[in-house]
This record gives C-alpha cells, sequence and structure tokens, in this order.
C-alpha cells in the first residue's frame, strides 16, 4: 500500500512586521523589511543591537489575562497561530476523533525570555550567588520544559493524538512539519497541528550571538542590516515569530472541499557530524538532504520552480549553500531563482524554519517569488540568481525550502501543487 500523501490546509503566521498571513505576505511581496533597533531591552552594552522584533498584545489576540501570565512569549505565539490556523482550516474538530488528531512543534531556545526575566528577579539583578525561590513565579516549571507549548496547543485545539516537541536548532520548523507529515503517511494520525516558534528577542541570546559573532554589528541603519548574499554580509539579524499549519490526508482534505495550500511532497534531514558551529564548504550534507526529499518528492531538480533559502547573511553559510545547490541541482541551480526572507523578518531560530515553509506555499498560491532585500553588492562566491530587493512574477508548481542549524543539523522539505506533483510522478 503507498504512502498517505499529505496536504496543508490551515494556516497562520506570527512575524515581525506582518501579525496573521495577510500581512505577512504583504511585507514579503512588497520587498519591506521588519528590522530595528532593539526596544525589548538597552541593547547598549551588546555588540549587536537590531532585531526583528514583533508588536504582540497577548491579550488583543485573544488570550486571558491568566493564559499570558501562565504562558511564554514563544508559547503564546504557538496558542494564538494554532486556533487561528485550524480556523483557517474549516476543519469541523468536533467531527474528528481527538485521537487521532495531534500536535508537533519546534523550538530552538524554548521559553527564553521567561527563564532571562525570572533569573533576573531570582538573583536580584544577579548580585545573588544563591537565588532566592521564593521570588518565582508559580510557572516557572514550564519555562524550563519546552514541551510545555506542545501541551499548552494540545489543549486549545483538542488534540489527544501524537504529541511532541521538536528542537533541532535553527531547523527545528521544518523538522516539526516534516516529522507530523510522517505521522500522517504512516498512518499514526489523520490531522495534525504542527509548526514553530521562539520568541528569543533577551540579553542573554544577544549575549550568546555576541561571543561568536554571528550576529551584525551594524546598527547605523537597522532596515538594511541583514545582507544574504550580499558581498558586504557580516552576520544575522535576530528575530522572532511563529508559523503554525493544519497537516492532514490529501484524499480526506479533497472529500471534504479544503483550500489546499500546498501539498508536503517530500522531506530529509541530515547531520554533518562535524562541528557545533561550522559548516563544510562543499554543501554536502544539505545537498543530500535536499536530494533525498527530491526523491521521496518523485521530482527531478528541473521541477523545482523556486528555492527559499536558509539564508542567514553570515559569510560561511550563504557560501556553503551555494554550493549545496549546486551539487544537488546541477545545472538548474543557476536557473532557478532563490530567496531568503531573514532579509526581511531577521532569523528567529527554531521558528524561521516554519516561516519559510509559510513563505514557501504562499509564493506558490500567488505566483510571486518574493526577493532578498538589500542583495546589492554581488558576492562572486554567491553566484546564482538571488532574486534582489523586487519580487519576481513567476507561476510556480514546486518549491524547495531548507534549514541549517548548529550542531551539524541540514534539512529539505518540498511543497508542490498536489495535481502537478501526480503527474510529475506518474
Amino acid at each position: 500500500m503507498s504512502a498517505r500523501r499529505v496536504a496543508i490546509t490551515g494556516m497562520e503566521v506570527l512575524a515581525p512586521g506582518g501579525i496573521g498571513t495577510g500581512p505577512f505576505w504583504r511585507l514579503l511581496s512588497e520587498g519591506r523589511t521588519a528590522t530595528r533597533a532593539i526596544t525589548f531591552f538597552d541593547p547598549a552594552p551588546f555588540r549587536s543591537r537590531v532585531a526583528a522584533e514583533m508588536d504582540f498584545d497577548p491579550e488583543a489576540h485573544g488570550l486571558t489575562p491568566q493564559e499570558a501570565r501562565r504562558m511564554d512569549r514563544a508559547a503564546q505565539f504557538a496558542v494564538v497561530a494554532a486556533r487561528a490556523a485550524v480556523a483557517d482550516s474549516g476543519v469541523d474538530a468536533a467531527a474528528l476523533d481527538p485521537h487521532r488528531v495531534g500536535v508537533t512543534l519546534g523550538s530552538a531556545v524554548g521559553a527564553t525570555m521567561t527563564l532571562d526575566r525570572e533569573y533576573r528577579v531570582v538573583s536580584d539583578g544577579g548580585r545573588l550567588d544563591l537565588v532566592d525561590h521564593d521570588y518565582a513565579v508559580p510557572h516557572l516549571f514550564d519555562a524550563m520544559v519546552p514541551s510545555s507549548f506542545v501541551r499548552e496547543v494540545a489543549w486549545a485545539v483538542g488534540a489527544e493524538g501524537p504529541a511532541g516537541m521538536v528542537s533541532t536548532g535553527c531547523t527545528s520548523g521544518i523538522d516539526s512539519v516534516g516529522y507530523a507529515a510522517e505521522l500522517i503517511r504512516e498512518g499514526s494520525a489523520d490531522l495534525m497541528v504542527a509548526g514553530s516558534s521562539d520568541a528569543p528577542i533577551s540579553p542573554i541570546t544577544m549575549a550568546c550571538f555576541d561571543a561568536i559573532k554571528a550576529t551584525t554589528p551594524r546598527t547605523d541603519d537597522p532596515a538594511t542590516a541583514s545582507r544574504p548574499f550580499d558581498a558586504t554580509r557580516n552576520g544575522f539579524v535576530l528575530g522572532e515569530g511563529c508559523a503554525v499549519f493544519v497537516l492532514e490526508e490529501l484524499e480526506h482534505a479533497r472529500r471534504r472541499g479544503a483550500h489546499i495550500y500546498a501539498e508536503i511532497a517530500g522531506y530529509a534531514t541530515r547531520s554533518n557530524a562535524y562541528h557545533m558551529t561550522g559548516l563544510r564548504p562543499d554543501g554536502a550534507e544539505m545537498a543530500e538532504a535536499i536530494t533525498a526529499a527530491l526523491d521521496e518528492a518523485a521530482l527531478n531538480p528541473s521541477d523545482i520552480h523556486y528555492v527559499n533559502a536558509h539564508g542567514s547573511g553570515t559569510k560561511q553559510n550563504d557560501r556553503h549553500e551555494t554550493a549545496a545547490f549546486k551539487k544537488s541541482l546541477g545545472d538548474h541551480a543557476y536557473r532557478v531563482p532563490v530567496s531568503s526572507i531573514k532579509s526581511m523578518v531577521g532569523h528567529s531560530l527554531g521558528a524561521i524554519g516554519s516561516l519559510e515553509i509559510a513563505a514557501s506555499a504562499l509564493a506558490m498560491e500567488h505566483g510571486v517569488v518574493p526577493p532578498t532585500a538589500n542583495l546589492t553588492t554581488s558576492d562572486p562566491e554567491c553566484d546564482l540568481d538571488y532574486v534582489p530587493r523586487t519580487a519576481r512574477e513567476q507561476t510556480t508548481d514546486a518549491v524547495l525550502t531548507v534549514g541549517s542549524g548548529f550542531g551539524g543539523f541540514q534539512s529539505a522539505m518540498v511543497l508542490a501543487r498536489p495535481d502537478r506533483r501526480g503527474k510529475a510522478a506518474a
């Protein structure tokens, strides 16, 4: 028996400059950037002082004061997005067997903002070596276990089936959705609420990335600080955000007349087993993940009409990724448009992979390839078609989206129009 096919039928995005799927897509298609000087705390002590922040009010987005008090900011994002994604899917949750509905979420750094804030409280601003637990909030344990995000979403959508948290660094957002799709393919679930959320803009995160010089020190013009594939790039811009999807078996979606954003046609992940933060220059592991995802989708490299790149804006990542595309796509790598949305919404760590899945599906739906903002100076080592500054109209039947994470994680996913994929696989 062939594996079941998986469709995306619901979606919600919370992103800097665009809370909601519609505003998110308008930001990307217009090539606007959402990076700014950090306002969440005083960034003066740090090397990098810009970020892509969200103006998010939990109560304005339907959370009660009790929910907002209990949950970390990233968990708040996930619950708000999950409720909206289920509503967007039009699925009748009451008609489903709750034991066949599951949740998978990704997060790279969990409840960082809560932990940072509460440590400052219980340590009296870092002055106490032995912290005073009497000052801690009663729900602090939830901040220690990122799986609390999954629990909150499962409660919110009434899911009693498979539940899991995926934390594979910056590929978490692809891997959580890929894992959910596999659960549907193998028959372990009929519907999955899947995505990722991270809210890492805090002093501890900025200090960590400052130490390894991964984030940009460019502070004079925040809107142009993120420059993937540009010769003047010098690090990424930290961001925050969340994207959640409803996945279901394709034929079930068709029978109920659901709107289908895309089919998850292929997914694969690899590890380079090489270095915590370093990348091999030949991009072999990412190339292997891309090839495996294409094989699962039964598509050729030439069937890919757009590549949504990891495109972090660090020197080594952009070189590594360029090599991986050439190795896996061959000559087609020079013909297919590539872009990085991190140039506009920053790098939200574990969440960005899901935001990029959303951007890829919307690019197919609207027939538009979003641009790479701030790409003005060509780099001989990054010599592909990186769609600079302005969106490009293009009919797109299949999209490749990829991610690269600290620890050596390399993941790839292929999204396709279900009818187009059926013809290619025939």
